[in-house]
């Protein structure tokens, strides 16, 4: 059993450790709150991770490669989801961190959902609650992460020689080892990125840096729209 699940495994850490708009998440939330919502933020992506995975090993992803509609909506949707935090992140840009806290919690300017540390009014960080929400929506943004685990688990999972389908042992043990692996990969991003010196680099040059992650977040949503619009015109 351990040798068939050794592929899988792997598989899934290098899924999970792929750059893309859950990573720019977690290390902006690291870098720019605190240590405990960088976390609280592994937890959200650990969550949607087994909530994909899940539905992969249930077979539930068939909706969404047999629904085209379904399929466009839930990435069209996803997409403007990420536009959305790009947009966000661009306008906050020029604030300096200190000067969010005279505004309410989640009204900062560039704070996509609270993701700026001097957010609240008291200049305190964001909850951990908004965190874990903010950093489970991105995960959850792009439904072709579904349709990735799928083509794992049908490419490496064992089959049962009674259903056909996985065994139900396995079915059991993978949605906590996809916890796990997602949000052990993020929790070692959030750790590293919460030290002082990637807080100092971060201050040093905010402004940038907000354009360059904006940038990419606005990239990866315009990128998941237009392949949602593409294979809707080939599908038909």
């Amino acid at each position: 059993m351990l040798a068939s699940l050794i592929p899988i495994l792997v598989a899934l850490l290098l899924g999970a450790m792929a750059p893309g708009p859950s990573f720019v998440l977690v290390t902006r939330t690291a870098v720019t709150q605190s240590r405990r919502n960088g976390l609280a933020a592994a937890v959200g992506m650990g969550v949607g991770g087994t909530f994909f995975g899940t539905l992969a090993l249930l077979g539930l992803t068939a909706l969404l490669t047999q629904v085209a509609w379904l399929n466009m909506t839930l990435r069209l949707a996803g997409g403007l989801y990420l536009l959305y935090l790009a947009l966000r992140m661009w306008r906050g840009a020029g604030t300096p961190l200190g000067k969010a806290a005279g505004t309410p919690l989640g009204k900062a300017a560039g704070t996509p959902l609270a993701m700026n540390a001097g957010a609240a009014t008291d200049g305190r960080a964001p909850s951990l609650g908004r965190a874990f929400v903010v950093a489970l929506a991105t995960q959850l943004s792009n439904p072709k992460t579904a349709i990735a685990y799928a083509g794992i688990f049908a490419a490496l999972l064992p089959s049962s020689s009674v259903s056909g389908g996985p065994p139900s042992h396995l079915l059991l043990f993978l949605p906590p080892v996809i916890f796990l692996i997602e949000a052990g990969w993020y929790s070692v991003v959030a750790l590293a990125f919460s030290l002082e010196a990637p807080r100092r680099a971060y201050l040093k040059a905010k402004g940038g840096i907000d354009r360059v992650t904006g940038t990419v977040m606005g990239a990866l949503g315009l990128r998941l729209m237009a392949d949602a619009v593409r294979d809707m015109a080939l599908a038909r």
